[in-house]
């Protein structure tokens, strides 16, 4: 997939990651739409990527599902078919599950898993009429190891890395010319995890958007960041559960990296 004269739509875009994959779209020849809950920050991102290329911003909350469906509508309406989609808009709220309101529930699972599944539900019909396509789900490395401090977190992750990949193999089945990555990232120094203390060091903004862009360029299935979290599912493949808890939970420590989790204020 080219990004020249494609119509790239990410949610999230006015801000982290979101914003980085954006800028190198609008460099690549791109023409951009981006969906954020932060109106200022629209504003700002438009103004900024002005002299990069055609921009259109449209204010959505995801977490709402007839908000998704109107502005998807004016969205097609004003831009026309989207070429490739990128579901990256996420939260996370990093409390141990008992201490989680109905509401943090809610919003999570609503943003994290099933936003990517209804905005994917809008486009997808376009991209299968006309044969071509790509859909880049932007999930986390916790949608692959469970982790303290991060239960909804890591059910929405979970969720939405099983529907991405699900949506490749049934384009695949289909002969759909639509492809499907899944990013599996560990922490990125967004401002999200502030707070979270890691052997395994916390990934660069710019790097992971060069990344994600160059896998969705060359159809990639899988993007992980970094290198060893391919080798999570290896690990609990060969490893009785106690001893992966042992060697990977506490050893290299990923089940204490949220302790002192603050995020962003």
């Amino acid at each position: 997939m080219q990004f020249n004269s494609k119509k790239v739509l990410i949610t999230g875009g006015a801000s982290g990651i979101g914003k980085l994959m954006g800028e190198l779209a609008l460099q690549k020849g791109a023409e951009l739409v981006i969906w954020d809950i932060n109106e200022n920050a629209l504003h700002q991102t438009a103004e900024e990527f002005s002299e990069l290329g055609t921009v259109h911003t449209y204010l959505c909350d995801i977490s709402n599902p007839e908000e998704i469906k109107n502005v998807a509508k004016r969205t097609k309406i004003e831009v026309g078919i989207i070429d490739v989609l990128i579901n990256n808009a996420g939260i996370v709220v990093g409390k141990y599950f008992d201490e989680h309101s109905e509401s943090d529930i809610f919003k999570t699972m609503q943003i994290n898993a099933l936003a990517p599944m209804l905005i994917t539900r809008e486009f997808l019909p376009d991209m299968i009429s006309q044969d071509s396509g790509h859909v880049c789900n932007i999930t986390s490395s916790a949608g692959l190891i469970s982790n303290p401090k991060m239960s909804v977190y890591v059910a929405s992750k979970w969720a939405c890395t099983g529907f991405s990949d699900s949506l490749r193999i049934e384009m695949k089945r289909h002969k759909r010319n639509i492809g499907v990555t899944t990013v599996t990232p560990f922490y990125i120094n967004t401002g999200m995890f502030d707070g979270v203390k890691s052997i395994v060091p916390i990934l660069k903004p710019k790097k992971v958007a060069q990344k994600i862009i160059l896998g969705i360029e060359r159809n990639k299935i899988y993007v992980s960041m970094p290198w060893s979290v391919r080798f999570v599912r290896l690990g609990q493949a060969i490893m009785p559960q106690w001893l992966f808890d042992k060697v990977i939970g506490e050893w290299v420590g990923i089940y204490n990296t949220m302790n002192e989790f603050k995020g962003r204020r």
